[in-house]
């Protein structure tokens, strides 16, 4: 596979890193757990992130973890939703088509929790007093987020970004034609 290192990745595509912590920010927010610290963007490892309070519940802590998931996927769908029908269906684009198209891949990308995500779901259901319905949740998405990680060497990330923003609405388009 064709290598590029992590930060340079990470600087074309810093608004999916952006709205990677915001996700991990809003959710510690809906669920009322404190927040100390969020870097939105950095050239180091990790990109980004947010310091926040233990939630007090397990199913807080896997939300937090997987916010991402559910916001960079649904802001990348929406920012380019609007240029796939000139640039790919009427082939009739403008510049800002291709920019709300890269904004879009570049967010949705950016939507898989992170190792350290993982982790931390990983800590919050080790304790005895997890009840089994979270376990039998978070293991798998454990199991998801590491094979995610793995994924994203071969260049994963990037096609589900694309197959969120060009392919799923092209196909949700076709289906309304």
């Amino acid at each position: 596979m064709f290598f590029i290192p992590g930060f340079l990745i990470s600087l074309v595509t810093f608004p999916g890193v952006i709205v990677h912590e915001i996700a991990h920010q809003l959710f510690c927010r809906w669920f009322k757990v404190p927040v100390f610290e969020v870097c939105y963007f950095r050239l180091e490892n990790p990109c980004g992130y947010v310091i926040h309070e233990i939630p007090s519940s397990k199913i807080q802590s896997i939300m937090i973890s997987i916010g991402p998931f559910i916001v960079n996927t649904l802001i990348g769908f929406l920012i380019a939703l609007p240029a796939v029908i000139p640039v790919f269906m009427t082939n009739n684009p403008n510049t800002f088509n291709y920019v709300l198209i890269y904004l879009g891949v570049s967010i949705a990308m950016h939507a898989f929790p992170s190792k350290g995500d993982a982790n931390a779901i990983l800590e919050a259901i080790k304790e005895d007093d997890t009840p089994l319905a979270a376990k039998i949740i978070a293991y798998p998405v454990v199991g998801f987020i590491y094979l995610g990680s793995i994924g994203s060497f071969f260049w994963l990330d990037l096609i589900y970004g694309i197959a969120v923003c060009v392919w799923l609405p092209k196909y949700l388009i076709s289906l309304l034609a």
